[in-house]
Order: structure tokens, then sequence, then C-alpha cells
């Protein structure tokens, strides 16, 4: 795992937490904007990308919702929001 995700880990085998799997779409967003960019033409990455920032959306709304804390430590450690 990266050092991000490494961070927000509630505990060492953490792999499903809302915190870690925004962790992790936040790394494959990315990683598919760097290859769009490359790759124009290439539709279907680029559908993946809405799905993956439509999700990472979908689990910070419901962060902010049940745990403010965790979504205010989420948004400073990933850079999301400023």
């Amino acid at each position: 795992m990266s050092k991000k995700v490494q961070e927000l880990a509630m505990h060492e085998r953490d792999t499903g937490s809302s915190e870690i799997q925004i962790a992790l779409l936040t790394e494959k967003i990315e990683s598919l904007s760097k290859h769009i960019k490359q790759f124009k033409k290439d539709k279907h990455s680029s559908v993946g990308l809405l799905r993956a920032v439509n999700r990472r959306k979908k689990l910070l709304e419901y962060l902010k919702k049940n745990k403010v804390n965790s979504y205010k430590n989420v948004l400073s450690k990933l850079n999301l929001r400023k």
C-alpha cells in the first residue's frame, strides 16, 4: 500500500474502510487522468475514470454525513478540497 493509504488506515490490515477506499480511488483517478491526457481517444478509460470519480464522491458524502472528523482528515491528507 502507498504512504497515503497507510496513514489513513485504522489498523494494520485495514483494506475496506471508507477512508482506505477513497485513498485507493484517488490513486486510480490520478493514474487514469495521466493516461487520458496521453491517449485522448481512449473512451473506455475515460468511462472508468468517471465511475471512479463518482464512487469517490459518494464515499466522501457518506463520510461527511456520518464521520465528520474522518472526512476532514481524509480531505487534508489527500489534498482533495481546499
